[in-house]
Formats: structure tokens, sequence, C-alpha cells
């Protein structure tokens, strides 16, 4: 099983980042994504959340910001993030996992957000 992030980058605040996520050898219909970010010195959190049945749910902080979206036939869940806050510069990572319980990572990708 293997996971690989995309679309991370500079931007400056205000502006947007679309992150992509590719799943390949996992039944990917079947699990509950998340995407997760860990700035430097504090812990990994949980950003936004899609579970199989569609439902999503996101940190407080970025809501009505980020969106979460999922393609079962591509494999492939995204972030699309709006707004960007330099408090939102991290590591982003997106996860698989069988009803929450993530344990399939992805290596990710740096998000630098500059003010």
């Amino acid at each position: 099983a293997q996971l690989v992030e995309s679309g991370g980058g500079l931007v400056q605040a205000g502006e947007s980042l679309r992150l992509s996520c590719a799943a390949s050898d996992i039944i990917f219909s079947i699990f509950d994504l998340g995407w997760f970010r860990q700035a430097p010195g504090k812990q990994r959190e949980l950003v936004a959340a899609i579970a199989t049945d569609g439902t999503t749910n996101y940190k407080d902080s970025v809501k009505g910001r980020f969106t979460i979206s999922r393609d079962n036939a591509k494999a492939v869940v995204t972030l699309q993030m709006n707004s960007l806050k330099p408090e939102d510069t991290a590591v982003y990572y997106c996860a698989a996992g069988y009803r929450a319980d993530y344990d399939i990572w992805g290596q990710g990708t740096q998000v630098t957000v500059s003010a």
C-alpha cells in the first residue's frame, strides 16, 4: 500500500493551494481518508477527514477555507486550501485507515505560507 502526496509549495497569505494524494495497492473505497499536518515543534494534527460515505469533518480553524474530497475511481483524495494563513504552514500528510484507524501514510508535502 502506498500514498503519494503532491501539490505543496510556497504561497503568500490569502492565496490557494490544492494538495492531491494518489493511492496504490489498496482497496481505496473501503478506507476513511484524512489530511494531517505537522508544524515545527508541534504535534501532528488532523486537518480534514472524509469517510467512506463522503461524510467530512474539519479542524475548526480551517472550516470554510479547506475542502476535502475523494475520487474512488481514481483512488485520489484532495485538499483544496483557500485563504491560506501563515499558521497553516506545515508538512501535510495524507492517511488512510479502516474506520479512521489511520495506518497508511504518505511521505508528506511542505506547505509554506508567507505573511
